[in-house]
């Protein structure tokens, strides 16, 4: 089953990073903190069908739209990291992990703790 993270185009994933790492934006401020923008009029059409799809919300400033995520940034990427786990790696969690652990080439002391107690959390389920 698709998640609704996995509805969103390139640009539209481009546009929410965008919103999640300043808390809220206008079509400008988007514009701005995109590389390789598309017009502001595009950009202003992606923030309403991210809108529609219930991404975004928006307050009104004056005369501008002030938008917004409709949940938190830990919820979504949650979500979307469960259906990278799905379509990548067949489900595996194992698998996954290995993924991103054999990626680096050094991994500190504190991950590695973190790791175990997420681990051993797991394993008292």
């Amino acid at each position: 089953m698709p998640t609704k993270s996995s509805q969103l185009s390139r640009r539209e994933r481009q546009i929410m990073d965008i919103i999640y790492v300043r808390g809220e934006a206008t079509a400008a401020e988007v514009v701005e903190s995109m590389t390789d923008a598309p017009s502001y009029s595009a950009v202003r059409a992606f923030l309403r069908i991210l809108e529609e799809k219930g991404f975004l919300k928006h307050r009104e400033d004056g005369k501008r739209y002030v938008f917004l995520p409709t949940e938190p940034r830990e919820k979504a990427s949650k979500s979307a990291l469960k259906q990278v786990v799905q379509t990548f790696f067949d489900g595996s969690l194992a698998s996954a992990v290995a993924a991103l652990v054999d990626g680096r080439e050094k991994i500190s002391d504190e991950e590695l703790k973190r790791l175990e107690e997420i681990i051993q959390k797991a394993k008292k389920r």
